[in-house]
C-alpha cells in the first residue's frame, strides 16, 4: 500500500539513530526490554559450551570461492572500479545540483534522499550485509587521486583521533541543524567536506587522510570487516559473517575509541528524540542553556561514558581472567567484537526507513527538479518486532566474535570464558538500553 509523502512534515533521517523506528508493541516494554538482554545473556551460557578450539578455527577460518572469481575480481578491479568511481563522483554532484538548485522542500528534493535513504541507509546495509565497496565508490579519494600531492609527513601523534572527532562532530552538526530537512544546507555540507577532505588528501597523501582522518571511510572500513565478503590479495572470499573481525586487532588505541564513538553516537542520535531526553532537556534550555551547548556537553559526556565503561570491562576482564595479558591489549582484542551491535543497531533504524522512502527516491531520480513528492511505502505493523530482532541478532554475532576472540587471546579453556563475563555484561546493557529507545514514540529533538 502507498501513501502520499506529502503528508510526511520532515525526512528525518539521522546518521544512526534508533529512535521513532518502530510502532509501539502489543507486549509491555520491560518484557520486550528484559526479553533481549536474557537472550544474549544465554547466548553467552550456549558458546561457552564451546571450547574447543579446532572447531571454532575451522569455522572462523572458513573461506569460500566460486570458480572464476579471480577474474571477476580481475574485472572489477578495472572496468568495475572506474563504474563505481563514476557512479560516486556523479553521486555527489547529483547532490550538490540538485541541493542548489531543485526544490526548497525536503521531501521533493534528490539531495536530501539520494544522501540520507539511498547512500546512508541503502547503501550502508550492503557494506556490512555484503561487501566493502567504499575504497571504490569513495567520491573524494576519486577526486583526490586527480589532484597532486605534496607529500607532506602525516604527525604520527595524531594517529586516528582526527577521525573519532570527525565522526563525533558530524553527528553533532546532523543532530543540532536542519540538514536532513534543508537541501540548501546539505549542500554546502557537501561542498564544506569536498573541500576540507581534498585539501587534506592533497597535503599528506590518500593513504593517510582515508585511513586516519577521514571519519566516513573509517565507518566503511569497520563495518565492512563484518561482511560475508571480504577482499584479499587473492581475490574476493567468501567468509562467516564477522569472521573479518576476529583477526582484527588493532594497534593503536584510537581504534577501540572510534568503535566506541560509532556504538554511542547510534545511541545518542536515538535518545535525544525520546521523551525522557526531552523531559530533561527543556527545562535547561528554558533556564537558557543553548540546546547546541548542551547537545555538544552530552554527546561528549556520553562518549567519555560508553569509552570509560569500556575501559572498566577490559581491565575487569583481565582480572577475571587471571592473565599476563595487558588490559590495554585485552580492549583493543575484544573491541572489534562491538561493531555487530553498531550494525544491528543501524539495521534495526533504516531498512525500514530505506524501504519507506525507496519510491520517493526513484520518483526523484526521473525528475530531480520536479519538485513533487513521491510516494512512500507503508510498511505493516509487524516490521517493529523485525527491527528488534536486528537488534538482538546483533548483539548475538557480537557475542560469537568476542567469544572465538577470546580463545584466540588466553590459553586453557576457563580463562577465555571468565574474561568474557565483564563484555558480557556490557553487551546486555547495550541491548537493553537500545532495545528501550526503539519503544520510545518519537520526539522532536529540543
Amino acid at each position: 500500500m502507498f501513501v502520499s509523502l506529502a503528508i510526511v512534515p520532515v525526512v528525518r533521517a539521522h546518521v544512526g539513530g534508533l529512535g521513532g523506528t518502530m510502532e509501539p508493541v502489543a507486549v509491555p516494554t520491560w518484557l520486550v526490554i528484559t526479553t533481549g538482554g536474557g537472550v544474549v545473556g544465554a547466548s553467552f551460557l550456549f558458546t561457552s559450551l564451546l571450547t574447543d578450539r579446532g572447531p571454532m578455527h575451522s569455522v572462523a577460518g572458513w573461506r569460500g570461492r566460486v570458480p572464476g572469481v579471480p577474474s571477476v575480481a580481475d574485472l572489477f578491479s578495472n572496468v568495475g572500479r572506474r563504474g563505481l568511481q563514476a557512479i560516486g563522483v556523479v553521486g555527489v554532484l547529483a547532490v550538490v545540483v540538485s541541493g542548489l538548485l531543485g526544490p526548497p522542500t525536503s521531501t521533493a528534493n534528490l539531495a536530501v534522499l539520494l544522501t540520507w535513504a539511498g547512500w546512508w541507509a541503502g547503501y550502508t546495509m550492503t557494506v556490512y550485509l555484503v561487501g566493502d565497496s567504499w575504497p571504490a565508490v569513495n567520491p573524494w579519494r576519486t577526486l583526490a587521486g586527480l589532484l597532486p600531492t605534496l607529500d607532506r609527513e602525516y604527525p604520527g601523534r595524531w594517529g586516528g583521533w582526527p577521525s573519532v572527532a570527525g565522526l563525533l562532530a558530524l553527528v553533532w552538526l546532523e543532530v543540532t541543524s536542519p540538514v536532513t530537512d534543508d537541501p540548501r544546507l546539505l549542500a554546502g555540507l557537501v561542498l564544506g567536506y569536498t573541500a576540507v577532505t581534498l585539501a587534506g588528501a592533497a597535503a599528506f597523501g590518500r593513504e593517510a587522510w582515508f585511513g586516519h582522518v577521514d571519519p566516513v571511510a573509517r565507518v566503511f572500513r569497520w563495518y565492512g570487516r563484518l561482511a560475508p565478503i571480504q577482499r584479499t590479495d587473492d581475490g574476493l572470499e567468501l567468509v562467516v559473517p564477522g569472521a573479518g573481525l576476529v583477526r582484527t586487532t588493532p594497534e593503536r588505541e584510537d581504534a577501540p575509541a572510534f568503535v566506541v564513538a560509532l556504538l554511542w553516537v547510534t545511541t545518542f542520535d536515538g535518545l535525544v528524540s525520546t521523551p525522557a531526553w526531552a523531559a530533561v532537556a527543556r527545562p535547561l534550555v528554558g533556564l537558557g542553556v543553548p540546546s547546541r551547548l548542551l547537545s555538544l556537553v552530552a554527546l561528549v559526556a556520553g562518549f567519555g561514558l560508553f569509552y570509560a565503561a569500556l575501559v572498566g570491562a577490559s581491565r575487569l576482564s583481565r582480572d577475571t581472567a587471571d592473565s599476563y595479558v595487558t588490559a590495554d591489549y585485552v580492549r583493543r582484542a575484544l573491541t572489534p567484537s562491538l561493531v555487530p551491535i553498531a550494525a544491528g543497531y543501524h539495521l534495526a533504524h533504516y531498512l525500514g526507513y530505506f524501504l519507506g522512502l525507496a519510491p520517493a527516491l526513484l520518483v526523484a531520480l526521473s525528475n530531480p527538479l520536479s519538485g513533487v513528492p513521491g510516494p512512500t511505502l507503508l510498511l505493516p505493523g509487524w516490521f517493529g518486532g523485525l527491527r528488534l530482532s536486528f537488534v538482538v541478532v546483533g548483539h548475538l554475532v557480537a557475542v560469537g566474535v568476542a567469544h572465538v576472540v577470546a580463545f584466540e587471546t588466553f590459553p586453557g579453556r576457563l580463562q577465555p570464558i571468565r574474561s568474557q563475563y565483564p563484555f558480557i555484561v556490557l553487551m546486555i546493557a547495550y541491548t537493553m538500553t537500545s532495545i528501550w529507545i526503539l519503544t520510545q514514540p518519537y520526539v522532536q529533538p529540543v
